[in-house]
C-alpha cells in the first residue's frame, strides 16, 4: 500500500509540474506553425518533461455524418460514415526551436482503397521544424503546401461539411520537401507573410520511381488591418466576432514539373508526365459576426492535358485543367448559430471539355457551435448542376447532417 501511495504522489507531482510548465510556456511553445495550421479550441493533452527538454501534445478529432443523396434519374440513397478520424501529436525536442508534428488518419475516406503496389495513406503529416524566432519557420518533411486558403485551413475549421468543388479539383494539398515561411503579423497594423516550398511534386506517401521533376511553390499573404483574433485566418466564420474589420488577401503560384498524377499532388496516375501550373487567389473578411470569402483557382499544362496508354491507344487519362471561383458569406449570431451560403462555378479547360462537365454548386448551411469549431453540429443542403459538352445537363443534390468533436 505504501508503494502505491508513493507512486501516486510521484505521478501527481509530474502531472502538476507538466501543467505548470505548459501554462508558463503556452504563448511560446504551442506548435502554432504556419506550415501546419489547424483549429484548436484548447491545447489538447500535453506532457512536458521536468527538465523542459521535451514536450508532447496529443489531439484528436472526428466527423460523423449521414447524407441523403439524390442524383438525376437515380433513386435516392442514404450514406452514413465516419468522414474523418484524425490523431495528432506535436511538440518539441531539446528546445522550443526544434519542433515536430505528426498527423495520422484512420477513416476510410481519408486512407482510401487499398490497392496492390500502392502505399496505405495513414500518414498525413510527418514534419520537423526549426523556428529560430517568431518570424521564421523552416520545415522538412510531409505537410500541407502554402496553397489556397480553404485547403490550408484544417477541415475541422470549415463552416460547411466539405470544401468546395474547386478545392477538390485544383488544390495543391500536401507534399514532401522543404518549406520556409517568413511571418510578420501584428495586431492592428499592416501585416504580411511570405512562404515558399521546394517539394517532390508527387503528393503524400509516394515511393514510386524517382524522376527529375520537382515542384516550386510561392505565396504572399497581406493583412491590411492587422492579424485576425485568435489566428482567425485559419478557420472559417467569425466565431470570435471581430471588433474591427479584418481583411486578408493572398496569392500563390506553383509549377509542378513532370507531375505523374492527374491533379499534380492528387489523383490517379497519368500515362505520360505533365508539367502543371497552378494559380490560387483568396480573400477573407470578418467583422462583428459577418464573414465573407472569395477564391479563384486554376491549373494549366504546358502540353495537351490528355495522355494515352502507349500499349492501348483507346485508353486515356487527363490532367484536370481549368479554373473556378468560390463565393461564401455567413453570419454568426451571439448565441453561436451560424447561417452560411456558398456558390461555386467550375469551368474545365478546352483540352478536356469532351471528357468532363462544367459544374455549378449552390450550398446553404446551418451550424451550431457548441465549443467553437472543436464541437459543432452542421446541417447542409447542396445542389449541383453539371453541364456536358453535348448540351445535356444533370442536376444532383444532397442533404447532410454532421457532428464534429475534438480537442
Amino acid at each position: 500500500m505504501k508503494n502505491w501511495l508513493q507512486l501516486l504522489l510521484v505521478l501527481t507531482s509530474v502531472s502538476l509540474y507538466s501543467q505548470v510548465t505548459i501554462q508558463q510556456n503556452m504563448n511560446d511553445n504551442d506548435v502554432k506553425l504556419s506550415t501546419l495550421p489547424y483549429y484548436s479550441f484548447g491545447k489538447g493533452i500535453g506532457i512536458t518533461s521536468p527538465d523542459s527538454l521535451f514536450q508532447l501534445n496529443i489531439r484528436f478529432r472526428m466527423q460523423n455524418r449521414v447524407t441523403y443523396i439524390k442524383e438525376e434519374d437515380e433513386n435516392g440513397a442514404y450514406d452514413g460514415q465516419i468522414r474523418r478520424l484524425r490523431l495528432r501529436f506535436d511538440g518539441y525536442v531539446g528546445s522550443p526551436k526544434f519542433l515536430y508534428a505528426i498527423q495520422l488518419s484512420f477513416a476510410p475516406g481519408d486512407v482510401g482503397e487499398i490497392k496492390d503496389g500502392e502505399n496505405i495513406n495513414i500518414i498525413r503529416d510527418a514534419v520537423v521544424f526549426y523556428r529560430p524566432n517568431k518570424h521564421w519557420n523552416i520545415s522538412f518533411g510531409q505537410t500541407k503546401l502554402p496553397g489556397n486558403r480553404q485547403r490550408v485551413n484544417s477541415s475541422g475549421g470549415l463552416q460547411l461539411t466539405d470544401r468546395t468543388i474547386n478545392n477538390a479539383r485544383f488544390t495543391i494539398d500536401r507534399d514532401f520537401g522543404f518549406q520556409v515561411h517568413n511571418l510578420n503579423e501584428f495586431k492592428d497594423t499592416f501585416s504580411y507573410n511570405f512562404k515558399a516550398a521546394v517539394t517532390g511534386g508527387e503528393g503524400r506517401n509516394q515511393t514510386g520511381k524517382a524522376d527529375d521533376g520537382v515542384a516550386f511553390t510561392g505565396k504572399i499573404e497581406l493583412l491590411p488591418f492587422g492579424a485576425f483574433a485568435k489566428d482567425g485566418t485559419y478557420f472559417e466564420g467569425d466565431i470570435q466576432r471581430e471588433k474591427k474589420p479584418k481583411l486578408m488577401l493572398s496569392g500563390a503560384f506553383q509549377q509542378n514539373n513532370h507531375a505523374q498524377r492527374t491533379q499534380g499532388q492528387l489523383g490517379n496516375d497519368l500515362f505520360e508526365r505533365r508539367t502543371m501550373r497552378s494559380v490560387l487567389l483568396d480573400g477573407m473578411f470578418k467583422y462583428n459576426g459577418w464573414a465573407a470569402m472569395m477564391s479563384y483557382m486554376s491549373r494549366s499544362t504546358t502540353e495537351n492535358a490528355v495522355t494515352f496508354n502507349p500499349d492501348d491507344i483507346t485508353e486515356s487519362s487527363y490532367a484536370f485543367v481549368g479554373n473556378g471561383f468560390d463565393y461564401q458569406l455567413s453570419y454568426n449570431t451571439r448565441s453561436n448559430y451560424e447561417v452560411i451560403g456558398r456558390y461555386s462555378i467550375q469551368k474545365v479547360g478546352k483540352d478536356i471539355q469532351a471528357l468532363t462537365p462544367n459544374t455549378k454548386e449552390y450550398s446553404i448551411g446551418l451550424t451550431k457551435y457548441i465549443w467553437e469549431h472543436a464541437f459543432k453540429l452542421q446541417g447542409e443542403l447542396t445542389f449541383d448542376t453539371l453541364d456536358f459538352s453535348d448540351g445535356t445537363t444533370q442536376n444532383n443534390w444532397y442533404l447532410r447532417f454532421q457532428v464534429e468533436i475534438g480537442i
